[in-house]
């Protein structure tokens, strides 16, 4: 049953109390209050969840120091996924262009014949036709005083500008055979491949809104490629971040113009976390690391 919301607002020197109250160390609480004016109090209590021992209840000892790190540390690791993100993505907008435009041509994606029947390729024509209207690329432009075909593009130009959301539609859309010529290119299967976008394109949204992700358990997992090192006990789980970083580092393996940011991501991310992971208990967990995490065959340098 549910309730009418009764609580006030509350001032930046409340927040801080409030915080006190639960059993949080504050040292400096003019620092506290000044953190507070520029990162919602909301939003930062959200990173003392894995400080807790029962709800509003701090763990002793546990400072605010210590929840301010942990944001760091959220923060680092967010734009780090980031730059994984715009390598993936503009390596998969190239190869569907590449394929879809060599085998159906220019504007093979209109037709719905190119498509499983079961995709619904009208809606999905609707809101490419609105992405193309709403863009101000020049490229764009120039076709649209051009060509007659405008708000259709050709593939290799809808790619550009489409959503990676409305690009993973289009992949999990295709025929079967199209969408293993993409997905043997990043050497996983087509149906593990199109689920792999669909979490990465969520993943992508929790780092594009600034969204608390270090310690998050994933609303879409992604289905994990076949094989042991995939399964337990070297991997526990795929609702944690340490799958979704071990999808990642696959596919950027596998972007060959991108090897040495592969390698570069990998050593950034595995600094941050040996050096920088929060201070809670069980962060290790909450990430869904296991021990010796490193030395995951998967994780490891070839």
């Amino acid at each position: 049953m549910t309730k009418p919301y009764d609580k006030d607002w509350l001032p930046v020197s409340d927040q801080v109390q409030k915080l006190e109250s639960n059993g949080l160390i504050v040292a400096d609480k003019s620092a506290a209050e000044k953190f507070l004016r520029h990162l919602n109090y909301y939003r930062f209590s959200g990173y003392g969840l894995a400080f807790e021992e029962s709800r509003h209840k701090f763990v002793p000892d546990t400072t605010f120091e210590q929840l301010r790190q942990a944001y760091e540390f959220d923060r680092n690791l967010r734009d780090l996924i980031y730059e994984s993100m715009e390598v993936i993505e503009l390596d998969v907008r190239t190869t569907v262009a590449y394929s879809f435009g060599k085998k159906y041509q220019a504007f093979g994606h209109i037709d719905s014949a190119n498509f499983f029947r079961t995709f619904q390729h009208g809606d999905w024509i609707v809101k490419l036709r609105e992405e193309t209207e709403r863009s101000r690329e020049r490229f764009v432009e120039h076709f649209k005083n051009t060509y007659s075909e405008y708000p259709d593009l050709p593939i290799w130009v809808a790619t550009e500008i489409m959503s990676f959301g409305a690009l993973s539609k289009m992949i999990e859309g295709m025929h079967r055979d199209d969408q293993k010529y993409i997905a043997q290119r990043y050497g996983i299967q087509p149906q593990t491949f199109t689920s792999c976008l669909h979490h990465l394109v969520y993943v992508r949204n929790i780092c594009a809104h600034h969204a608390r992700l270090w310690d998050r358990s994933w609303a879409i997992e992604p289905s994990l490629p076949y094989g042991k090192n995939w399964e337990r006990p070297l991997l526990p789980g795929r609702d944690r971040l340490f799958a979704s970083l071990l999808i990642q580092y696959t596919l950027l393996k596998r972007c060959a113009a991108e090897k040495e940011f592969a390698e570069s991501w990998r050593d950034r991310i595995e600094a941050l976390i040996l050096e920088k992971l929060p201070t809670c208990p069980k962060a290790q967990e909450q990430m869904g690391l296991t021990p010796g995490w490193h030395e995951h065959p998967l994780w490891k340098k070839a």
